[in-house]
């Protein structure tokens, strides 16, 4: 379960630029979101993270942080590959995403070793236009399998 919630945030960059275009920016904030997971640095991934935030279960930003808290602890090694399906904007300030995310971790307890855990799962994001910042205010998603 740990692995869903940092592939969600492998998914939100202070992506605002009055240069880029809204779709440049939620690109942008996608790819530092999966910075901030392979570098394993849980305030560079919730720094793109709304107050609002709730995923498919009703859990909110405290909680999300605590997971990726523990799935960095669990993982010392974490290798993200993302792919943006689409992205749409129901309304100026509110942009939604579908994202494939590739997922491999090298558990702590196997940093010696070849025992890796790889996953591929399907994020749907609702990201909402906040102070000049794209920030996830919502997700879901499914195994890839």
């Amino acid at each position: 379960m740990r692995i869903t919630i940092v592939g969600i945030l492998a998914m939100s960059a202070a992506a605002c630029g009055d240069s880029q275009t809204p779709e440049a920016q939620v690109r942008a904030t996608i790819a530092a979101i999966e910075a901030g997971a392979e570098a394993r640095d849980v305030g560079d991934v919730m720094e793109h993270v709304s107050e609002q935030f709730r995923d498919g279960y009703g859990r909110d930003g405290k909680e999300l942080s605590q997971y990726v808290r523990g799935y960095f602890i669990a993982n010392q090694s974490i290798h993200l590959l993302s792919r943006i399906e689409s992205i749409e904007f129901p309304t100026p300030d509110e942009a939604r995403a579908k994202v494939t995310v590739g997922m491999v971790g090298r558990e702590a307890a196997a940093a010696n070793a070849w025992n890796l855990a790889a996953d591929v799962y399907h994020f749907d994001v609702t990201f909402m236009r906040e102070d000049g910042q794209w920030k996830v205010t919502h997700a879901k998603w499914r195994d890839g399998r």
